[in-house]
């Protein structure tokens, strides 16, 4: 796709809250304070959204679009085929939760009804999602609703790994497991690999549930669980909070493995949203890059951050190592954004202030066409001696084996050695899902993040953005006086008694 093309489809809201998708041609257009999104309903009129305000770093991004194929996505007649491969697996295994945060994608415990597919049903659904080309889905994230309501979560994980997932994560708001230092342990000794953890901030008006929180990271320390932090990023609530998380981050780097910013999405009730409220709420990307810098002190910078496109050439190079379709990233350049970091004794320090990871890339590019390509050890050997050039020793660590650590993750793929390197490294980064305002059909026909489920793969923002999930659940769900009896259980009880509920 020409990084050019600035037209594009979107949908109008305002028909969506009365249950209706009308499809709009859209614009980004560029004015005098960003990048937004122009779009206009025969009905309701013209929409405005904020796509970026800082329009050197947009202009950066649009060299990383990419296009693949994966005809396993439902479309829903929004476009021709979707383009883009499934990284990340969501399977929703409840809508029932201890708590109700208003900005819930899912709008858990207040649908009305009970969605909580059986074993047997969840089966069928990771095997879909297994069973996607070009490459079966390897990564698997169980999320919700708050999925350790589910006396049977621990038989979920393992069935994710029996079927061949390599990568398992459990989205959670950490209630649970700060309460029993059993449940991370059992959680670890099934097969998860990593927590998905809900952290707004680090004081108790950002972040009610801070103390629970920190005594859950306490157990994933101990069940050797690294954690994820995210925040959903609110203007006005949390986005003053944005340096802190990422200091708390990076003083307990042993166990946490990054950061992962949302900036608010509107999704849910929608029909119950106010424009006044979007625009007092609503975050961009870009401005949370530019509040990280201001309050990380400059040390990380608006310049360090990069699409998720980016990183490529290394999948490329795998794949041409070992012959075999690998995950990629095929996803929008404004989808979201990544960096990592070194941590040390003195602060924070990106590895894009001492590596030039344009130069790096596109070596790595030129090795993966190689028709030729060179056995491992040789290439290891070239890797070692090419990286120098785009290392700079003065303001690289001390500590260089990170270098041959890096090296060991390119050549081998191997989920063990990427594993090492991460934990040298803080990942800080984040997706920035859309809703009705703002959804892009373009970035939509490209999304990699999808859901696994009972009609379908589906794309994570048509799911939730475009109201497909709540339709699913409806649909697969049933009564709550019947799971009420059912089960002999009350939904009430779910309820956490231990504080505040949002």
């Amino acid at each position: 796709m020409s990084r050019d093309v600035k037209e594009t489809s979107s949908i109008c809201p305002e028909c969506l809250k009365k249950g209706k998708i009308r499809k709009l041609k859209a614009e980004r257009r560029q004015e005098k304070d960003g990048i937004y999104m122009v779009k206009e309903c025969p009905e309701h009129g013209k929409f405005r959204s904020i796509i970026s305000d800082e329009p050197e770093q947009y202009k950066k991004f649009q060299n990383y679009w990419e296009t693949g194929s994966n005809k396993n996505v439902e479309t829903f007649n929004l476009y021709d085929e979707h383009k883009s491969q499934t990284v990340l697996t969501n399977l929703f295994v409840t809508n029932r939760c201890e708590l109700r945060c208003a900005y819930c994608f899912a709008n858990s415990g207040a649908e009305g009804f009970i969605y909580e597919p059986s074993l047997k049903e969840i089966e069928r659904m990771m095997k879909k999602a297994r069973n996607v080309k070009p490459v079966p889905s390897k990564a698997i994230q169980l999320t919700g609703g708050e999925p350790s309501v589910r006396e049977d979560l621990v038989d979920i994980i393992k069935m994710a790994k029996r079927l061949g997932f390599t990568h398992v994560q459990v989205n959670t708001n950490s209630i649970k497991a700060s309460e029993d230092p059993k449940v991370a342990k059992e959680w670890r000794k099934a097969g998860c690999n990593t927590i998905y953890m809900s952290f707004d901030g680090t004081n108790k008006k950002a972040n009610p549930w801070l103390d629970q929180n920190k005594k859950a990271i306490e157990n994933f320390r101990k069940a050797g669980l690294g954690v994820v932090l995210v925040p959903t990023v609110i203007n006005g609530i949390n986005d003053n909070q944005l340096g802190d998380i990422i200091n708390f981050a990076a003083e307990n780097v042993d166990v946490v493995r990054g950061v992962n910013f949302q900036p608010v999405a509107f999704v849910g009730r929608i029909e119950n949203l106010e424009d006044k409220e979007i625009k007092e709420k609503r975050i961009s990307f870009s401005e949370v890059h530019r509040k990280v810098e201001k309050q990380t002190n400059g040390q990380i910078k608006v310049r360090d951050w990069y699409p998720p496109t980016f990183v490529n050439p290394i999948s490329d190079l795998i794949e041409s190592l070992k012959n075999e379709p690998q995950v990629r990233f095929g996803c929008s350049p404004n989808c979201g954004s990544a960096t990592y970091l070194i941590v040390e004794d003195d602060g924070l320090l990106p590895i894009t202030e001492f590596v030039d990871v344009e130069r790096m890339m596109n070596f790595l590019k030129e090795k993966s066409k190689s028709k030729n390509i060179l056995r491992k050890t040789r290439l290891a050997a070239s890797l070692l001696r090419n990286i120098n050039k785009f290392v700079d020793s003065k303001k690289a660590p001390k500590d260089l084996s990170l270098k041959r650590l890096l090296v060991d993750a390119i050549v081998s793929g191997s989920y063990e050695k990427i594993g090492k390197v991460q934990k040298k490294t803080l990942y800080i980064g984040g997706m920035w899902f859309q809703d009705a305002w703002n959804i892009d059909l373009q970035r939509l026909e490209r999304c990699v993040i999808h859901y696994a489920t009972e009609d379908g793969i589906i794309p994570f923002c048509a799911y939730n953005g475009l109201g497909y999930g709540a339709k699913i659940r409806k649909k697969y769900g049933i009564p709550i006086k019947e799971w009420e009896k059912q089960t002999g259980k009350k939904m009430k009880d779910d309820l956490w008694k231990g504080g505040p509920l949002t």
